[in-house]
């Protein structure tokens, strides 16, 4: 998994590199360690250090980057539970992508409270759509949507009542 992707003008959906924020950034590369950690069951540190020296990783918000990353390890095991009920397959059919990016999304919904609820949604949406399966957006978009209103109910009503 490449974190420098060549995004074209025609690529619909991907954001150039050079427009991405540093937390955008930062989701990026957790989603890499994520995915080390998901298909090799690698040790922490090991997939820290590595991602660190990545060509890119100075632009990340770093901070982002560490709770992500070890938030999401450390709480996998919470992260699954509130993922589980909103799949409609076994979890270990989901690919390492999309698990990471619904890993993401999960705790960002419980432990990042000055992320708004969308821009969860949007970013954890732009990982699959920029490093996952063809169709493995719309399956992370299904289940963060169906986790949002249990996770931040008050925002996620308030946003919906001004929409109407």
């Amino acid at each position: 998994m490449s974190t420098e992707k060549q995004a074209t003008p025609a690529a619909a959906g991907t954001r150039k590199s050079s427009t991405k924020s540093p937390r955008s950034r930062a989701r990026e590369f957790a989603l890499q360690g994520l995915y080390q950690h998901l298909v090799g069951n690698s040790d922490l540190d090991v997939i820290d250090s590595f991602t660190r020296e990545l060509q890119g990783f100075a632009k990340a918000d770093s901070v982002h980057y560490d709770a992500l990353l070890h938030g999401c390890i450390e709480l996998k095991d919470d992260l699954d539970a509130l993922i589980v009920p909103l799949l409609d397959r076994e979890l270990g059919q989901i690919s390492p992508v999309e698990h990471g990016c619904m890993w993401i999304g999960a705790y960002e919904f419980l432990k990042c409270p000055d992320v708004p609820w969308r821009v969860v949604l949007n970013e954890c949406i732009e990982l699959a759509k920029d490093f996952g399966g063809t169709d493995g957006h719309k399956y992370v978009n299904a289940v963060l949507n169906g986790m949002a209103p249990k996770l931040r109910p008050h925002e996620v009503e308030a946003d919906r009542a001004r929409r109407r």
